[in-house]
């Protein structure tokens, strides 16, 4: 072996050794939640039922939810009145702990309800969130309903 290939032997042994030290940093979350539909219960309900959002959510520094009973923090807007069902999502990881935490919410819509006389009508919901610090997640939105009588 030439001197030349030594040290090309050498300088791939090095650069090698310096790339398995290289390590992919975490993907950076934001401090702003954000959430994604998953799934509704059903598209098709009879009138009186109830319906239940699954939303995933993910937020970068951990203050999404509250212990205090009082403050709501999930909004579920029925967008054919413009009417918005306020719910409290608890605490979901100690307070100061600026961590990023992930999971899944189930919302439940305790009734449904036509609201123009017919037989049926179609509706679609729309949902965020706010964490402690007044974030407000993006809005997500379901594809159309449909109730029954």
């Amino acid at each position: 072996m030439t001197f030349s290939n030594k040290i090309f032997s050498g300088s791939l042994v090095i650069v090698a050794l310096l790339l398995s030290q290289c390590k992919k940093d975490d993907p950076i979350a934001s401090e702003t939640p954000d959430i994604e539909l998953e799934s509704v219960s059903s598209m098709n309900v009879l009138e009186g039922d109830p319906l239940t959002f699954r939303i995933k959510y993910t937020d970068g520094d951990g203050d999404l939810g509250e212990n205090n009973p009082d403050v709501h923090n999930l909004f579920l807007t029925d967008n054919r009145v413009n009417v918005t069902y306020q719910y409290r999502v608890k605490e979901l990881a100690p307070e100061g702990s600026s961590i990023i935490i992930r999971g899944h919410l189930d919302v439940e819509l305790n009734s449904t309800a036509i609201t123009n006389g017919s037989n049926s009508q179609s509706v679609t919901y729309s949902i965020y969130v706010v964490d402690r610090a007044g974030h407000q997640s993006n809005t997500v939105s379901t594809s159309s309903i449909t109730i029954h009588k």
